[in-house]
């Protein structure tokens, strides 16, 4: 079995009907950990939401997680999605559940119903993110990373083959950023797959790893100079 997650070859990368990206060629392998950098609007959340089915793919070669982009089905997104994890800038957790309520909500939408299971699997990866003991707190009893440990949770809740994160450390804190990309990256040591938009140069030279850059409609592999 290949051992590369997403390959994209001359693929144009689309966003209200005008390409952002052009000749996109990236490869993506399994284990690995990488940064996606660039001015605002050059094209880092639309390449993301490419990967994840929200934009489609239109010109060009483009395979995520064994599924071909251009041939995907507006019913297969939802597949798609599973073997995914997404994590966001603004959390996105259902302010009205507790953090047990909001993960098993996840699991009860892609098909979970036995009810040992979905509670074994929600303490699995609350234990991953160290928020096991909040398992009942309402979201707004949280702090931001607490917000954001609970979205990577939801995001491991269906045993991703990739995790793409879009800005996760942009509403919080340096010190809170800090906890949150070690965590990441104890993830990724675990042999999970990362892919991060980032505009946090200080974090990449803190946790350097494999970096591109969007810029001018390109998308290239960055030198960035780590001392």
């Amino acid at each position: 079995m290949s051992d590369v997650l997403v390959y994209l070859e001359n693929a144009q990368i689309i966003q209200r009907d005008k390409p952002v990206l052009t000749n996109v060629n990236f490869e993506i392998r399994k284990g690995n950990f990488y940064y996606l950098i660039g001015p605002t609007g050059s094209g880092k959340t639309s390449l993301l939401k490419t990967l994840y089915g929200e934009l489609p793919l239109k010109q060009g070669k483009g395979i995520v997680v064994d599924f071909d982009l251009r041939k995907l089905k507006k019913k297969q997104i939802p597949y798609l999605r599973r073997k995914l994890g997404i994590v966001f800038q603004d959390f996105q957790l259902l302010t009205d559940r507790n953090v047990f309520d909001n993960l098993k909500f996840v699991l009860r939408a892609t098909g979970w119903k036995d009810k040992t299971k979905i509670k074994n699997q929600i303490e699995k990866v609350l234990s991953q993110v160290g928020m096991l003991g909040k398992i009942n707190r309402m979201p707004h009893q949280l702090s931001g990373g607490e917000q954001q440990r609970v979205a990577i949770a939801r995001a491991l809740l269906n045993e991703p083959e990739l995790i793409l994160a879009d800005e996760p450390t942009g509403n919080l804190d340096p010190e809170i950023s800090t906890e949150i990309m070690n965590l990441l990256f104890k993830l990724n040591e675990n042999g999970q797959t990362v892919i991060m938009a980032t505009h946090d140069y200080p974090m990449i030279y803190q946790f350097p790893a494999t970096t591109f850059k969007c810029e001018n409609g390109k998308l290239f592999e960055a030198e960035l100079e780590f001392n």
